[in-house]
Formats: structure tokens, C-alpha cells, sequence
């Protein structure tokens, strides 16, 4: 650790809390975290990481991430500022809005609607970032990142460049992607259009209203407190939904220690103010072991787990991921 600190100097912190930066606001520390304020600086950060052969994380809104209460034995990347930008272009194929990786996807949704566009409402009810809504292929309302992402920029870390690809190169697939972990989005361009007539009568629902409609659906049907969404992939086949399977089990109010499955919904798990992240991780191996005995699925985690030495639920979402 000592020479990446030497490296970055005041870029970087030695044991700083991570898991507060999440939204379950529980597990350890990173043992370094840097604030990068330009491509440079991620660059120089992932170089760092892998010349020390440590891992990279790059942390964003932590809405899909478990921090192990013994930390994250590596570097952690949390972006500055100048990650926050969103901007209109007008290109030959029509409107497009470039965001930078660190823009929350709830504030994309309702800035792309303020410029007038439309076609990002459904980003409102997720409540991630483009950097880890496109590495993730976020979705939600019968949309996701494929929908109308255009291309992205990525610091490749490990070849020490900065490099454009098209929506299509990046492999995006449901929950997933084929981005790697020295692969740093820094900002993406998305798809929009201007709406007709913006009212009932003359095209249907203003952007307005959608994200409302959006908003007061997510408050009815998620709950809130300390969690991060869905636990669980659904199922590859699609014949079934996690928090279905979940449900039927019996599960759904279940609690081991600090951490209980939802009552309101069964693929959510929430952790009590001051727990435990092994707790939550506890937790997904039981429900995990139920289902697997009742209907012979395997349940994949929808959460990254970071800094858990296990792999019983590593998916594209492990933390050898950004």
C-alpha cells in the first residue's frame, strides 16, 4: 500500500470508510481510497493498483455494492466533480445527451426532460450511476442501458489510454457486460428525442408526469432503508422472477441478525442502522439454500460483494468488476 500512496500522493487516503458510501451504509474500510478529478488521475490510480497487484474499485453512488466488514484490500476510485456533467448535442441522427460517469441516473432522468427530451424517464427509478448503470446494463420499467445508450468513454487503465467505444462493443447483456475491471467509464452519450405535443391529448403522458408515475410506483411497491435494490438475478430462463421464488419460500420478513428480507418485497434485504454486512451476506446464503432445495435454482447475486473471500455468489457483479 505504501507505494501507491507514494505514487498518488494526495490524491490518495489509507483506510478510509468505504461502506458508508454505500446504501446499505454498513462494512469496512478501503486501505486506499483516491478521489480522481480527471482521466489522468484514473489512469494513474488503476496503473498504481496494478503494479502493486492490487484490485480496483471504482465507487459511485454504491447502490449495488456489499462491503465486507473487514474492507476492501485494494483501491478504491471515487470520481470528482468534473464526473458530473451533463450536456445536450445535437448530432445528424438527432439528439443525444453525454453525462459523465459520476451523474446520478435519477438526475439524468429528470435533466434530460428539463432540456425537453425524452426517452431517459425510466432512469429516474434507479438509483445508480451512469458509470455502474452501464457496466451493469441497468434497468427498470421496461427499459434498460441498451435501450438508448450510444457509445462511452473509458479510461483503460491497464494500457494506460483513454478510448471511445460504441454501445455495441461493450457486450451488454441483461445485468451484465463484458467491460473489465482495469475498464473505468468515465462519461456515456444516450439516445433521446424531442416528444410530440406533450400532453394526453397529443402524444401522451409530459416527461413530467412519467417520472412521477415512476417515482410513486417505486415508493408504493420498494421498500426503503438501508438496501441495494434486488438481491437476485432472475433467473436466465425468465420463467421466474427472484423475489417470486424467494416469496414462495416462505422468506419474505425472515431475519438473521442484523439483516432481514424485506417484508414489502422479497428480493430485497435490509440491513439495521449499525449492522453488519456479513450479516446481509449470511443472509443471502440462507435464502440462497432455500430456494435452491425447493426449486432447484440457483440464485445469482444482483449485488457486487466486495472484499468477501467467497465465491459462491461471484457473478459479472463480483468485485473483480468496476
Amino acid at each position: 500500500m505504501a507505494e501507491v500512496v507514494a505514487r498518488l500522493g494526495s490524491l490518495a487516503k489509507v483506510e478510509e470508510p468505504l461502506g458508508v458510501r454505500t446504501t446499505y451504509r454498513v462494512g469496512g474500510a478501503a486501505r486506499v481510497l483516491v478521489t480522481a478529478h480527471s482521466a489522468d488521475d484514473v489512469v494513474a490510480a488503476g496503473q498504481a493498483a496494478i503494479e502493486a497487484r492490487l484490485p480496483v474499485l471504482v465507487v459511485g453512488n454504491g447502490s449495488n455494492l456489499l462491503v465486507a466488514d473487514a474492507g476492501f484490500d485494494g483501491v478504491a476510485v471515487v470520481l470528482g466533480e468534473e464526473f458530473f456533467d451533463i450536456s445536450r448535442a445535437n448530432t445528424a441522427s438527432g439528439p443525444q445527451i453525454v453525462a459523465g460517469a459520476a451523474v446520478a441516473l435519477p438526475v439524468l432522468a429528470r435533466r434530460s426532460v428539463a432540456l425537453g427530451l425524452a426517452g431517459l424517464e425510466w432512469m429516474v427509478g434507479v438509483p445508480g450511476t451512469v458509470g455502474g448503470g452501464v457496466r451493469m446494463n441497468a434497468g427498470g420499467h421496461g427499459a434498460d442501458m441498451i435501450t438508448t445508450l450510444v457509445g462511452v468513454t473509458i479510461a483503460d487503465v491497464a494500457a494506460g489510454r483513454v478510448i471511445e467505444r460504441d454501445a455495441a462493443e461493450l457486450g451488454l447483456r441483461f445485468r451484465g457486460s463484458t467491460l473489465k475491471s482495469t475498464d473505468v467509464v468515465l462519461s456515456a452519450s444516450f439516445r433521446a428525442s424531442v416528444p410530440p405535443m406533450a400532453d394526453a391529448g397529443h402524444g401522451g403522458p409530459t416527461g413530467e408526469k412519467l417520472l412521477t408515475d415512476i417515482v410513486r410506483w417505486r415508493r408504493e411497491n420498494q421498500p426503503g432503508g438501508q438496501n441495494a435494490g434486488s438481491v437476485f438475478v432472475n433467473p436466465y430462463d425468465g420463467a421466474d422472477s427472484a423475489g417470486r421464488l424467494v416469496d414462495e419460500a416462505g422468506l419474505k420478513g425472515l431475519r438473521h441478525k442484523s439483516a432481514q428480507v424485506s417484508p414489502k418485497h422479497a428480493n430485497f434485504i435490509q440491513a439495521d442502522q449499525g449492522g453488519s454486512a456479513d450479516d446481509v451476506l449470511e443472509l443471502m446464503r440462507i435464502v440462497a439454500d432455500k430456494v435452491h432445495s425447493l426449486h432447484g435454482i440457483k440464485l445469482r447475486s444482483e449485488v457486487r460483494l466486495v472484499g468477501f473471500n467467497t465465491t459462491e455468489f461471484q457473478t459479472e457483479h463480483s468485485e473483480d468488476r468496476q
